[in-house]
């Protein structure tokens, strides 16, 4: 458990970072693969944690998702969703979260297009005044094939390179599956048949860490659990969970 003091500096660095504006982000688009729509889709789980507030009754939300089963990031036409208007949202989406294909980190080919395309895409996110953020990929567990102990290292080197190199925020979900399974490593955070995609409370661990990242929100407490589906003590240590990672990220 962070003290209130902690928790304060931590809020003091989302305020003056410069992924910080806006406050708080009324206009979002994830664009991405079944990772997201998973368990009734990551932006309605995110939805049920900012309407767990007050200050979503000032703030009237627009969030949308774009995805395509088993897609690469540049199958996106990121032109065409992006543009105000066009899907929805007259004004232009305050952030862009890019998802890509959850096997790119284990190529040096895919990390590379991977890394190209987040650039080409972020410079069309710019241009119309939004920001970027990349979604961290969570590592395959049994009984996916390309299960390896090595996979997460992978993955986190992957994102905070592209991170760094185009300047954009990457949303540690990887890092917050990583932590979660050490802490209770029998709560399933992956769909049992395929060790690939999230399983409900893999999704809601991915969403309280995204409400973190772009909100600069402590999630400890938040009363959303998806219409009670989502045990009490199970949300209370995912928020937990997502909470540290982001925080730990934090750190100089």
């Amino acid at each position: 458990m962070f003290s209130k003091k902690w928790s304060a500096l931590v809020l003091m660095f989302f305020s003056l970072s410069s992924w910080a504006a806006p406050d708080f982000p009324q206009r979002i688009l994830f664009v991405g693969n079944s990772y997201y729509y998973y368990n009734n889709s990551l932006h309605n789980h995110l939805r049920g944690f900012v309407e767990a507030t007050q200050k979503h009754k000032q703030h009237p939300l627009a969030y949308k998702s774009a995805t395509i089963g088993g897609a690469t990031l540049d199958h996106h036409p990121i032109d065409w969703l992006t543009e105000p208007g066009r899907i929805g949202v007259k004004e232009a989406f305050e952030w862009v979260v890019l998802a890509g294909n959850s096997a790119d980190a284990l190529k040096d080919s895919s990390q590379q297009k991977f890394h190209e395309t987040v650039r080409r895409y972020d410079e069309v996110i710019r241009s119309r005044g939004g920001n970027t953020a990349l979604y961290m990929t969570h590592a395959y567990v049994s009984p996916h094939k390309q299960v390896s102990s090595q996979n997460i290292g992978k993955v986190v080197n992957m994102f905070d390179t592209v991170g760094r190199d185009v300047g954009v925020k990457v949303i540690p979900v990887g890092l917050a599956f990583e932590l979660s399974y050490k802490r209770k490593p029998d709560l399933r955070l992956h769909d049992e048949h395929d060790g690939s995609h999230p399983s409900l409370v893999g999704t809601y661990l991915a969403a309280a860490v995204v409400y973190a990242s772009l909100y600069g929100e402590n999630p400890v407490g938040n009363t959303y659990s998806y219409r009670g589906k989502v045990p009490a003590d199970v949300a209370l240590h995912l928020q937990q969970v997502a909470w540290d990672t982001v925080v730990n990220r934090s750190k100089p």
